[in-house]
């Protein structure tokens, strides 16, 4: 693991965002650590943020896209504080949006804020967790419904390696399978769980971890 995924794992601890003992996932599944980034809640927690998907976001594609979508709730502050940290680290100026759970009957109506994508544009997904895939099949209906646009790659702050629907694929390769997109993640549940071992201190959740791998994981 390198110094920047340690940093990243202390960096949610601190934060309160990654959390271990028993909770239940979007899937239904009993997990012992959970990722829960409605707890960020400073400006320096959301900057800091900003600038760990941002890293990702060059390392990868560099300006090599038009926009960027944060699905509605979770996403919204993750795909703005992207855009900042794109900005003012990199010089990559892109529009963002995200859309409204319940759509608008009055003023300008519809259920997308901010930028309004247009046919041929290169949309990236910024997002928190990938489990099962639901919320990545939630959300391509709104964009394809939007304009003709293209989804090639999404970024999230876990890959939780987990089975999809289908058995022997995790919910990431079939995103892959089903609408051609390369999920990038700034650590995986691997990087958790040798950041537990190295510590010393979580000894009991190396277990649970450990269990949870074998039947959910693919790794």
């Amino acid at each position: 693991m390198n110094n920047r995924k340690k940093e990243f794992i202390e960096f949610m601890m601190g934060a309160d965002v990654l959390r271990f003992g028993e909770f239940i996932t979007k899937s239904g599944r009993t997990t012992p650590y959970f990722v829960n980034t409605g707890n960020y809640k400073t400006g320096s927690q959301i900057a800091s943020l900003g600038k760990f998907y941002a890293e990702l976001v060059r390392e990868t594609i560099g300006d090599d896209f038009d926009c960027m979508f944060g699905p509605a709730y979770k996403g919204i502050p993750l795909a703005a504080s992207t855009a900042a940290a794109l900005y003012n680290e990199y010089g990559i100026d892109k529009p963002y949006f995200f859309n409204r759970k319940e759509e608008k009957d009055h003023g300008e109506g519809g259920s997308l804020v901010g930028y309004k994508p247009q046919d041929g544009d290169r949309v990236i997904i910024i997002e928190d967790v990938i489990t099962a895939g639901t919320a990545v099949r939630e959300t391509m209906p709104i964009l394809y419904g939007a304009a003709k646009v293209e989804v090639k790659d999404m970024f999230i702050s876990v890959n939780r390696c987990e089975t999809g629907k289908t058995p022997g694929k995790t919910a990431i390769m079939e995103v892959g399978e089903d609408y051609g997109i390369n999920v990038h993640a700034i650590i995986t549940v691997a990087d958790i769980y040798e950041y537990l071992k190295t510590t010393g201190n979580h000894d009991t959740m190396i277990p649970k971890m450990e269990e949870y791998m074998d039947r959910y994981c693919i790794l």
